[in-house]
This record gives structure tokens, sequence and C-alpha cells, in this order.
């Protein structure tokens, strides 16, 4: 710290982009910071605002002496040639029309460079100490510089797919191989990795997004740093060739969803809509001991009717209790529910229960109850399901999501894959049996083990002494001075 401030507070601002998977780790991130002494600010929209404004202030009521506030920025989404109110990628993720969500996206996308010249002034006169900003704000780089505010890129992923992505950016052996369908080893990366080629994130540099995704890349080499929220002891061959070949400098803090292990913030986190916690848990509580497989794709994901229809023929054969949380298309929304079949919730009502939008998740994946975790990959969701210590059916949808699979399938060996491919249908009976191998059996008691090992791991990361606890401290002394 300087010496004409020697109690001054490390001031670090977080600049999240607009997307639910975005927002709640980086609000972790700013509760995770203030916690530790420093004042944390995090910049957003007005509607957006209104989403961290209560667990924000429920943190505040646990924590009266700690700072954390919001700075709002102004989004005229209808200016920018966005629908009004559009301040969130979540807006369009129930359009039915794939390239018509895709390309709303993009645009999204482009419109946040709106933000750089109110950043730019608002760093000219608080003067942060640092500037954590989404990896998709390339543009925060640049501003920070202006005003010598070290800009560190927060990942909304781990090391391994960052690893993963950069070796087949720089080798593409994508090209090598006869099909789509065949399967080869990902050169240079640590743990003879297999993939096929459509598994691999879309790399087309000339696109639009091709090219946004290089200026991406470049802001990181050019940032001063960095944060993966993830842990060492869970990718450590991963972290450790990312920090010696890919990126200068990183720090992983994470898990971060485990610093919050209070019933209301477990409840409250990522809350979108009224569901009554105390009804879940007191179904979870009934049930044995894993017993129950839980089933959520995530904010982003949209599957269309015929797949939820396999999802719940394939758990109805299971004979396997369930909760399944279900985000439904706009377009497919009507009186009759076309996704289920038909009498499916009267003769599944003893084993199941079907949550129509947000769920609880944190609260359920830590119940004793629930033995087995279907997910779409996401990274939130892959470190809540190992923080809680559950084997997980892999089911990737899109992006990184296919190299997190790897991840828990290959190196972490607590997983079982349904296949997923993109824009293949996941028939019932590989839901089934997805379902069944990863609750029932010797090698799921196998999983069950490793999967406890490391939630026992990731609780010590974040404990004194541990990894993520060590290197956030150097980040904090860093910064600080």
């Amino acid at each position: 710290m300087s010496s004409d401030h020697p109690h001054r507070k490390l001031h670090v601002m977080f600049f999240p982009f607009m997307a639910y998977g975005h927002m709640i780790p980086t609000l972790d991130l700013a509760k995770l910071f203030s916690s530790r002494g420093a004042k944390s600010t995090i910049l957003t929209t007005p509607l957006n605002s209104k989403i961290l404004q209560k667990p924000i202030d429920t943190f505040k009521n646990l924590n009266p002496s700690l700072e954390i506030e919001i700075q709002i920025f102004d989004f005229p989404c209808v200016e920018l040639g966005l629908p009004e109110g559009c301040e969130n990628v979540d807006f369009f993720i129930s359009k039915n029309n794939d390239d018509e969500r895709h390309y709303m996206i993009f645009k999204f996308f482009m419109t946040t460079m709106f933000f750089k010249d109110q950043l730019e002034k608002l760093l000219e006169t608080t003067r942060p100490d640092c500037l954590i900003a989404d990896m998709f704000f390339p543009w925060a780089t640049e501003a920070a510089e202006k005003f010598h505010v070290p800009r560190l890129v927060f990942h909304g992923t781990g090391y391994f797919s960052l690893c993963s992505a950069y070796c087949i950016r720089v080798n593409k052996p994508q090209t090598r191989v006869a099909s789509s369908c065949e399967a080869f080893v990902i050169p240079d990366l640590p743990g003879d990795i297999v993939i096929t080629q459509e598994e691999i994130i879309d790399g087309d540099e000339e696109s639009e997004m091709g090219k946004f995704m290089i200026a991406v890349r470049e802001s990181e080499v050019k940032s001063s740093g960095v944060i993966v929220n993830s842990f060492y002891d869970l990718e450590p061959d991963y972290a450790d060739f990312y920090k010696s070949v890919v990126a200068k400098r990183a720090w992983h803090i994470g898990p971060l969803s485990v610093y919050n292990r209070g019933f209301e913030e477990k409840a409250e986190r990522g809350k979108k809509a009224n569901i009554d916690e105390v009804e879940c848990l007191k179904w979870l509580g009934s049930r044995k001991p894993d017993s129950v497989i839980y089933i959520s794709f995530g904010s982003m994901a949209c599957f269309k009717n015929e797949q939820l229809l396999e999802i719940a023929t394939g758990l109805e054969a299971s004979g396997k209790n369930f909760i399944w949380v279900v985000r439904k298309n706009d377009g497919d929304k009507g009186e009759k529910e076309e996704w289920l079949p038909e009498g499916f919730e009267e003769r599944v009502k003893e084993k199941g229960m079907i949550i129509r939008g947000w769920a609880p998740q944190v609260l359920i994946l830590d119940h004793q109850a629930t033995g087995g975790f279907v997910t779409h990959c996401g990274w939130n969701s892959i470190l809540e399901g190992v923080a809680a210590g559950i084997p997980m059916v892999t089911w990737p949808v899109e992006a990184e999501q296919f190299y997190n699979e790897k991840l828990v399938t290959q190196v972490l060996r607590t997983g079982v894959s349904v296949g997923a491919r993109k824009n293949v249908k996941v028939m019932g009976d590989v839901v089934d049996k997805a379902v069944r191998e990863v609750l029932v059996g010797e090698e799921a008691e196998e999983r069950r083990r490793r999967a406890k090992k490391l939630a026992k791991m990731a609780k010590a990361a974040v404990e004194e002494g541990g990894s993520s606890f060590n290197d956030l401290n150097s980040f904090i002394q860093e910064f600080s001075s």
C-alpha cells in the first residue's frame, strides 16, 4: 500500500457481461473481495442492477461493515438497435429461430462497445486500483490503459477449456481428420484428451464473431492478467500449462460458489423467480441419500419439444427419483404442454418434481438425497456439482461446454456422457441408461468416491492456507501497492 495512505482500502471495479452465467460468478467475486477488506463496485445497467441488488442487500445485512455497491451505466437499447428493455442476453434465449437468436446475441455483443466512454469517464474520476472486466469486453483493456488502471480479464470458464481451445487453435488438428466424427488426441495438451471435430468450438476467424474473438484474445494478452474461477487441485496440469504456455499471468480464486454457504445466500444465488425452497427441500428430505437425479441445463440452453419428450421418456423409464428444471421456448408455451407425454406428471408424481423456470440449484446439489446431476456442462454448474461432490451426466450444448465435458469424463472421471452432438437429438433410452449408470452400481460408487474427494479439495482450496485463498492474498497484496 502507498506510504501516503497506509490504511487505504483496495478498490476493485467489476464489470460482468450481461448474462446470468457471467453475472452470478462476478457477484460472488465482488462479495469475496469485499469480505477480504476491499471496496467492491459492480458496473451494470438499470435492469440488471435490479437483479443484483437483492443478493447484495442480503450480503450487506449479514455483513454490515463490508463495502459493496453498484454503479449504473446507461444502455439505450432502442437507440442501439435492440428491442426495448433488452439489457441481458437471456432476453434472446426464448427466440424459436436459432439464426435469429444467434444474430441478435452477436448484435448484443457489439452494442456493449457503447459502454466504453462511460467506463473511461468513471475510471478518470474514480481511479480504482484495478478493473476486473469480463472477457467479452475487449475494449476495456484500452479504456483502463488510458488512466493507468490495471485491467484483469475474468473468464467464465476453467483452465482446461482455455488450454484445450488454445492447443486446437494453434495446431488445427481437426483439419487432418477424414470426418467430423473421427476422434483424435488434442496436440500438446496434457492427458491425451480425445475429441472429435464436431465437438470443437467453431473457429471461423473470417466471420464477424471470429474477428470479435480475436479481439478478445488480443485484449487479454495486453491486459494485466487473468482471473480464473477454479482451484489448483481440480486441474493442476492445466493450471500449470496455462500459466507457462497460454497466458502471462493468472490467479485461480475459486470455486466462487463455495464462499456463500449460508442458507439464505445459497437460496438467493441467481434467483429469478419465486419457487418455494422449503417445499423443494421438504420433497428432497423424504428421499433416501443419493437417490435423486437433478436435471438442469442452465439459463441459456433451450431444447425443442421433441428433445424434452425424450428426456421425459428416459426419466420415466429409469424409475428413479428426479427433479427436472425446464426452461421453455416462448413459442412452445400454450395451454397444452406438448413437451410432456400424455399423463406423465400423474404417473410420476411420487417419483418426480418438475420446476418450470428457476430452481435453487446450490441447495438441491448440496442435499444428501441428490445423487447425480444431468448438466449442460456450463462452468458454473460444473463447479457447483464439484463443490457438492456430485457425479454428473454430461450433456454439452454449445461452446466450451464440450471441452468441460472432457474434463469431467476423461480427467476427473466423475461423469457419464450421453454422447451429445450439436443439433442431434438424444433418445430416451440413452437418458434412461445414463441416469441408471450415474446412480447405481460399482462404477457409480467409484465415481461418487472421486466426486466426494474433489468436494473436500474444493472447500480446502478456499480456506486459510488453501491454493485459492493464497492466490487471492497474492493478488490483493500486489494491487494494493
